[in-house]
């Protein structure tokens, strides 16, 4: 047998997960990581954390002593985005805590950045749709300010799944795919650009090399090796960034290949030849981990964890009764959510309670279940809150279908997923045809892993993605809902509006 190690780096912890050589999930084992918050805007996280949960899963998956641990070839990591780990000339973590994607606090970097630049000629080379301080470049212009002798014995500002290569191989490089994240990176040549890097006033030598995703680095160093129980003669790929994973391990490898990621937050992402620039909508671009291609996404920023909200402030009875051993709570109010009619008996519900994305008026947006009445229960509050989420999706999948023609099927991954009843909201309010397979919780862990295996030369390609993604429970549209979910998205998009505005005027209280 021959097999791989994928390690998923999320904001919540590693996963590492062992697949063999046909793409099958045999096992995995996650281990969690802190988030701390030292100050307003900003969210860090420890790099050693990270490699700790790293060694520990591995040496978790491997405790079985089931497998022969001379049959793994190659391992390969998807990290979350937008980070700034410093290293220094002689090879040290210079920072105990770095900042994380989320982390806004460079923003004061950004407008002396757009100074200089152009945000709109930025953004249509760069592809950068997230609001643009949590881009790498401007945390290491915040670096540069506010801890001027770190800045100047850093070699290399890295990315989170970088760091973990780094100590696995010492060597420092990132991928075209997380580099698309850092700020300064042209999406259309593929290179850094040296106007964005110039205007940043960082030496351009501080970013690190770029290679193809499926680019072998090295092999384990030899200390390594023994620490996580693995031979020295592993592989390791060089990776890529969760979204682009995501997209690869969902079979999303050709033009118009979508998905829909439906977790704490969500978003709708399609695979093409060219990038998707809405200079109004700013939908976020990143490379794809097949070179030549990307993944173009647009999102809203409160999907699974409105559904928890609702749960925990509305739905307490319900709660209370999953405690009770009454059963799973979503299980639960899915079931009265069906006992609510298309509509939710003419409720509306936006979820914007993270506050706005690109395609919303107004980041300041605030939610809302709108028209209610004394007639309303709670059935129609769990079901508006569902259809909800699912418009708020819809709209974001307009904004790529003006640019990119997308085929029929859409596949749907991440925890909400799992619901059948949401499926066939999604089927209805999308008028597509919605995939389902059990690969869908392990998409980022998936393309982590086809990056390995092609990279140690086990694949010849990605083409048996498509295939391992095959295997599909498919829900198709309710015509007659369709048509009714036409005319409640009119007013969905209304309610949208009024809610950007109505955010804005309650910012200036």
């Amino acid at each position: 047998m021959t097999y791989i190690i994928a390690y998923d780096l999320g904001t919540g912890g590693t996963k590492a997960s062992l697949y063999n050589i046909d793409g099958k999930l045999l096992r995995s084992s996650f281990i969690s990581c802190n988030t701390y918050y030292e100050g307003e805007n900003i969210k860090e996280q420890k790099p050693e954390e990270w490699w700790n949960s790293v060694v520990t899963s591995t040496q978790e998956l491997i405790s079985n002593n089931d497998i022969n641990v001379e049959d793994i070839k190659g391992v390969a990591v998807s990290g979350h985005s937008l980070g700034a780990v410093p290293i220094s000339y002689n090879g040290m973590l210079l920072k105990e805590l770095v900042p994380i994607w989320s982390d806004n606090r460079a923003t004061a970097q950004a407008e002396k950045f757009f100074d200089k630049v152009s945000e709109e000629n930025w953004y249509e080379k760069t592809g950068n749709g997230f609001p643009r301080a949590l881009y790498s470049v401007f945390k290491i212009m915040w670096f540069k300010e506010h801890f001027p002798k770190l800045f100047e014995e850093t070699d290399k500002f890295i990315g989170t799944k970088d760091y973990i290569n780094y100590k696995l191989t010492g060597v420092l490089a990132t991928d075209y795919s997380y580099a698309s994240g850092s700020g300064v990176f042209d999406i259309n040549n593929w290179k850094y650009n040296k106007e964005f890097i110039s205007a940043s006033n960082i030496p351009e030598d501080k970013f690190p090399d770029i290679y193809e995703s499926t680019h072998i680095l090295g092999t384990l160093k030899e200390d390594v090796a023994q620490q996580l129980g693995l031979p020295k003669t592993v592989k390791v790929a060089c990776g890529g960034v969760d979204n682009s994973c995501m997209a690869l391990g969902a079979g999303c490898i050709d033009e118009g290949m979508s998905y829909t990621s439906l977790g704490t937050s969500a978003w709708v992402a399609v695979t093409s030849h060219k990038p998707v620039i809405d200079i109004n909508k700013r939908p976020y671009v990143f490379a794809h981990c097949i070179k030549g291609m990307y993944a173009s996404a647009t999102a809203i920023f409160s999907a699974g964890n409105s559904y928890r909200w609702v749960r925990d402030n509305i739905c307490k009875d319900i709660l209370q009764g999953e405690k009770e051993g009454l059963g799973d709570s979503y299980i639960r109010m899915n079931e009265l959510a069906k006992q609510s009619p298309v509509g939710s008996n003419k409720l509306i519900f936006n979820p914007s309670l993270a506050g706005g994305s690109s395609i919303d008026e107004s980041q300041n947006i605030r939610g809302a279940f709108i028209g209610l009445t004394l007639a309303h229960t709670q059935k129609d509050l769990i079901r508006a809150t569902l259809e909800g989420i699912t418009m708020g999706l819809q709209n974001a999948l307009e904004v790529l279908e003006e640019d990119v023609k997308l085929d029929n099927d859409m596949l749907i991954v991440g925890g909400g997923s799992k619901s059948p009843f949401w499926r066939q909201l999604f089927a209805d309010i999308y008028n597509k045809n919605i995939n389902y397979t059990e690969n869908g919780q392990q998409t980022g862990s998936l393309g982590a892993a086809a990056i390995a295996f092609v990279g140690c030369g086990l694949w010849k390609d990605f083409t048996l993605l498509k295939d391992i993604n095959n295997d599909v429970t498919v829900i198709k549209p309710n015509i007659e809902n369709v048509q009714k979910y036409i005319e409640i998205n009119k007013v969905y998009k209304q309610v949208s509006k009024m809610q950007s505005e109505i955010g804005d005027a309650l910012v200036n209280l």
